[in-house]
């Protein structure tokens, strides 16, 4: 398949003259062509098929033992000044890297078919869409992209268009974690990724586009490429508010993207639409608001954890057409992880389950399947123009201090809110507990440029005549004395979504404070919700004279991405400081008198 446009082709034919592979192959994205990876991966053994009749179109891939997981330590941003990629990111010069990767992708396909796979992160006919060409020697990397971009033709055409598009490279190479690299060239839009096979690691169009490329795109096409999910909520009227949250890791992000309202509100008529469970691009419409696109078309999700429990509409996600990633097996062929039902005989290595040798299922086991699949999937995840957003949340794990739910007095507060997020470890993770570990936005990992920048195109938003979006912050996980979870989350976090849509339409009050406006305890609806008064005041109390020792501990984090933190930042940090100690003054000095 040849085409038209001459960068695209002078690029696949460079890359083969130094790759050297037996074939090349131009993929369309068909159902034919994905038919014939299956069976060609089947033949090799790179796949595994699953119980048909249970998991119809369901396979099973057993990624190497020790390529697993993002490599965070061997992930670079090479710019050409240092400072440009800030204390946020691994730095490389560019010339360095592209000669360290250009050797390593030295006939590295030989013997192999090297696939050419133009793909488009968002709706292919949407202007807030980018689209990029990842080449790649796994067929793997090819049928996992399919499900999680607009992959094919269609892609191609738009890029044909448009005349631009990321590069992506990637080799699995040999899968020796001494030569595994992944590099990223953002005045290029380019990425190298080398020696592994893992997702996020090689499927180029995710973390490596989606974010790390695309928010060094967007800060200079004035918008927004971010670590939030997309959600829907419907009240009974019909009416629908869009909320866009960001969280780390473990704090529920995608049971909030597909959650089930509790029963009372399921019988009044509230629904829950899923636009997208991990990444989100936000750009300003002509009306002042911002308007979001899921750039992803699949769900790439961890496996663990996920049940019928915690979240039955992922459960219901992949019962069909779906690749699991170092799932166990069960005596009938079954995908099977701690958590779900049965017992499993195989585990994630294809090894006779044996309980010494630690879990079944690896714990970062993954499930690749189409949005489309999910029972709340939303039409609107293909709206051209992307949906509205009414509310942008950020969120941590912290079982003391933060309130359930506190909304930013205005956008630079929000974005100290979002600046300072964070979650808190816990003893069996770390061997210490409380240790907070700063996330800002949920983006420390995949920002593509250097914070203080970043927290500064934040604020570039707040413009006249900007309608933006009002910011919260929630913790679902604060704890009381005995050590026990007071909020019960999942579904009833509806609860809390339903006062942000208040607060949004100007029908809460709320309580101001100098850390937040929080709900007034009559404000949030808990019928048929067995929580005691106590854990209730628990939830929403604000201890001032904490809150001063916490605001130390974020001016000390902020201070790290110095001399480019934003001095409105800075002020705003000060000025809840000045807040606090102006009502919590007395307070401490009763305690200490």
């Amino acid at each position: 398949m040849a085409s038209s446009l001459q960068a695209l082709e002078s690029w696949v034919d460079d890359t083969a003259a130094r790759t050297r592979p037996a074939r090349v192959q131009w993929c369309d994205g068909s159902d034919a062509e994905y038919a014939a990876l299956v069976e060609q991966m089947l033949a090799s053994g790179d796949l595994i098929e699953l119980n048909q009749q249970t998991h119809p179109g369901c396979y099973l891939h057993r990624s190497n033992p020790s390529d697993v997981a993002r490599v965070e330590h061997l992930t670079f941003v090479c710019t050409p000044d240092a400072a440009d990629a800030g204390p946020n990111n691994h730095w490389m010069d560019p010339a360095e890297a592209h000669a360290k990767m250009d050797a390593l992708f030295d006939g590295c396909m030989e013997g192999r078919t090297m696939y050419v796979v133009p793909y488009c992160m968002g709706p292919i006919d949407s202007p807030l869409s980018r689209c990029g060409v990842e080449i790649t020697d796994s067929p793997y990397v090819v049928i996992n992209m399919r499900t999680m971009t607009r992959m094919g033709a269609a892609a191609q055409a738009r890029i044909e268009r448009e005349g631009h598009f990321v590069k992506g490279l990637h080799s699995t190479g040999e899968l020796d974690p001494e030569r595994r690299f992944i590099m990223h060239f953002p005045d290029e839009l380019a990425i190298k990724s080398y020696g592994s096979g893992y997702g996020g690691n090689a499927l180029l169009g995710k973390k490596c586009h989606a974010l790390r490329i695309a928010s060094h795109q967007a800060r200079r096409e004035g918008w927004l490429a971010e670590h939030m999910l997309i959600v829907g909520i419907e009240n009974p009227a019909g009416d629908t508010h869009y909320i866009a949250a960001a969280f780390p890791s473990a704090c529920g992000k995608t049971n909030l993207a597909m959650l089930i309202p509790p029963e009372g509100y399921r019988r009044e008529g509230w629904k829950v639409w899923t636009v997208g469970d991990d990444i989100c691009w936000m750009r300003p419409g002509e009306d002042g608001r911002l308007y979001a696109i899921n750039p992803e078309a699949g769900f790439f999700g961890v496996a663990p954890g996920t049940s019928a429990n915690s979240n039955p509409n992922a459960l219901a996600s992949i019962a069909r057409d779906t690749i699991f990633t170092n799932v166990a097996v069960t005596a009938d062929n079954q995908p099977w992880w701690e958590g779900l039902p049965g017992e499993p005989v195989t585990d994630w290595q294809g090894r006779s389950y044996d309980p010494s040798n630690g879990p079944a299922a690896h714990p970062n086991a993954r499930f690749t399947v189409s949005a489309r699949q999910c029972p709340t999937w939303s039409e609107k995840a293909e709206d051209a123009r992307g949906v509205p957003i009414s509310a942008i949340v950020f969120g941590g794990r912290r079982p003391s201090l933060l309130p359930l739910v506190m909304q930013a007095r205005d956008w630079t507060h929000g974005v100290l809110m979002g600046a300072a997020m964070g979650s808190e470890t816990t003893a069996a993770a770390t061997g210490a507990v409380g240790v907070l570990r700063r996330d800002s936005m949920a983006m420390k990992p995949f920002c593509g440029y250097h914070y203080g920048d970043y927290f500064a195109h934040w604020l570039s938003f707040d413009q006249p005549g900007a309608k933006l979006p009002a910011i919260f912050h929630v913790n679902w996980f604060r704890k009381g004395a005995d050590g026990r979870f007071l909020w019960p989350g999942f579904g009833d976090n509806l609860r809390v979504l339903e006062w942000m849509i208040e607060r949004v339409e100007g029908r809460a009050r709320g309580t101001t404070t100098p850390v937040g406006i929080l709900p007034q305890p009559a404000e949030l609806r808990l019928e048929g919700l067995s929580l005691p008064a106590a854990h209730l005041d628990e939830l929403l109390r604000v201890d001032e004279a904490a809150w001063q020792d916490e605001l130390d501990a974020i001016g000390a984090y902020l201070e790290e991405f110095s001399p480019r933190l934003p001095a409105a930042l800075a002020g705003e940090q000060q000025r809840v400081v000045e807040m606090l100690a102006a009502r919590g003054a007395p307070t401490r000095n009763v305690a200490s008198a």
